[in-house]
C-alpha cells in the first residue's frame, strides 16, 4: 500500500507538470465551448431575419402590389424606406452590406421577381432561406392572382427525443465534455515518453517497484483528471450558458469510466512508438483534429456528407460523444442495446490499442536488454 501511495503521488506530480495535458484537456475545450456557445446560445428559428433592399425602377400596379405584400413579411428587414436603383442595390449586395436585393417586375405584364445575393454567400443559410421564402411568396401571389383560395396549409411542430425541448447548448456541452476527456487521455501520456527517453522506466524496472502499481496509479490519476474535466465543463455549461442536463447516473458512470480508460489506452499506444515528445504530440494532434471534426462534437454526424459518415462511424470519439449525450441529456437507461453497441466499439478501440502498446513496450524492453 505504501508503494502504491508513493507511485500515486509521483503520478500526481507528473500530471501537474504536464502543461500539454492541462492545455488540451482543460483550457482548449473550455475556450472552444465558450466560443461556440457564445455564438449559438439563445438562438432559435424565430430569431431569423435578413436585411434586404427593394428595387422598383419602373413602378406599376404589379410591382406596387408585390411591394406592399413584401413589406408585411416579418423576417425581411428593409434597409431603405423607398426602393433604390438596381446599380445601388447590386453594390450593396456586392459589399455585403445587405443580405439580398429583391427586384420587382418592371411592367404590369412581367412575371419575374428577381432575388440578387452575393455569390460568396449563395450556399449560405440566409440565402437559401430567402430563396425558399420568396418561392413560397410567389406561389401564394400566383394563387391570389388566379382567384384561388388555398385549401391546405402546413403547420410545423417539433418533438424531442428527450423529456424536454433541447437546445444546441445541450448538444455542444456533451460533445465538448467527451472531447476534453478524449484529449486528456491521448495527450496525457507525454510524461511517459519523457520517462522512456531519459531511461527512467528502464531504471524503474530494475528496482523492487511493482510495475502493476505504477500502471494502476496512472490509470486512477487519469480518471480523477477526467472527473475534473466533466465537472468543470458541466458547471460552465449549466450556470453560464443555461444548458440543460438530464442525467441517468448508472449510464453516465459506465460511459465515463470506460471512455476515460479507452482513450488513456490510445495515449498509451501512441507513447509506445514515440521516441520524442515532438513525435508524440504530432501523432496525438493528428488523431485529435481528425476526431474533433468528424465525431459529432459540434454538429450531428447525420448532417455530414455521405462519403464522410462511414469514417465517422468507425472513430471511437463518435461513440463516446453519443454515449455521454445519451446518458447526460436523453436519460438513456443502462439497459439500452444501442448504448452498449456504442460502448462496445469504443472499448474495442481501447483494448486493441492497449494490447498493441503493451507489445511495443515489451519489444522495446527486450531490445534494450540485448
Amino acid at each position: 500500500m505504501n508503494q502504491f501511495k508513493q507511485m500515486f503521488m509521483a503520478q500526481l506530480k507528473l500530471t501537474f507538470r504536464e502543461k500539454q495535458s492541462w492545455f488540451w484537456g482543460i483550457f482548449f475545450p473550455v475556450i472552444l465551448m465558450v466560443i461556440f456557445m457564445s455564438i449559438f446560445s439563445g438562438r432559435s428559428d424565430t430569431d431569423f431575419s435578413a436585411s434586404v433592399v427593394i428595387v422598383d425602377e419602373n413602378p406599376n400596379p404589379t410591382s406596387t402590389m408585390l411591394l406592399e405584400k413584401i413589406k408585411h413579411i416579418p423576417v425581411f428587414e428593409i434597409e431603405y424606406e423607398d426602393p433604390v436603383s438596381r446599380d445601388k442595390a447590386e453594390q450593396l449586395v456586392r459589399d455585403q452590406e445587405v443580405d439580398a436585393a429583391i427586384i420587382l417586375p418592371e411592367s404590369i405584364d412581367a412575371s419575374a421577381l428577381h432575388l440578387v445575393v452575393n455569390k460568396e454567400d449563395e450556399q449560405g443559410v440566409t440565402a437559401q432561406a430567402l430563396s425558399g421564402m420568396l418561392s413560397q411568396f410567389v406561389q401564394q401571389a400566383n394563387l391570389s392572382a388566379a382567384g384561388i383560395t388555398p385549401t391546405y396549409e402546413l403547420q410545423i411542430e417539433t418533438i424531442s427525443t428527450g423529456n424536454t425541448e433541447l437546445q444546441y447548448t445541450d448538444f455542444l456541452l456533451t460533445g465538448m465534455i467527451a472531447l476534453s476527456i478524449a484529449q486528456g487521455g491521448m495527450f496525457g501520456m507525454v510524461g511517459l515518453v519523457e520517462m522512456g527517453r531519459k531511461g527512467l522506466i528502464k531504471r524503474l524496472r530494475m528496482t523492487p517497484a511493482n510495475m502493476n502499481y505504477f500502471g494502476l496509479s496512472d490509470m486512477i490519476m487519469r480518471v480523477l483528471f477526467s472527473v475534473v474535466q466533466i465537472l468543470l465543463l458541466s458547471l460552465i455549461g449549466v450556470f453560464i450558458f443555461g444548458a440543460n442536463l438530464f442525467i441517468n447516473l448508472p449510464s453516465l458512470l459506465i460511459v465515463f469510466l470506460l471512455g476515460t480508460l479507452s482513450f488513456t489506452a490510445m495515449g498509451y499506444f501512441i507513447s509506445s512508438f514515440s521516441n520524442t515528445t515532438e513525435a508524440y504530440m504530432g501523432v496525438a494532434n493528428i488523431s485529435n483534429f481528425l476526431m474533433m471534426f468528424l465525431s459529432g462534437v459540434f454538429f450531428p454526424v447525420e448532417t455530414m456528407p455521405e462519403w464522410i459518415q462511414p469514417i465517422s462511424n468507425v472513430l471511437p470519439l463518435t461513440y463516446f460523444v453519443e454515449g455521454l449525450r445519451e446518458s447526460m441529456v436523453y436519460e438513456t437507461s443502462i439497459l439500452s442495446t444501442d448504448l452498449w453497441i456504442g460502448i462496445s466499439i469504443m472499448v474495442l478501440w481501447g483494448v486493441c490499442t492497449f494490447v498493441l502498446g503493451s507489445l511495443l513496450y515489451k519489444r522495446k524492453s527486450i531490445v534494450a536488454v540485448r
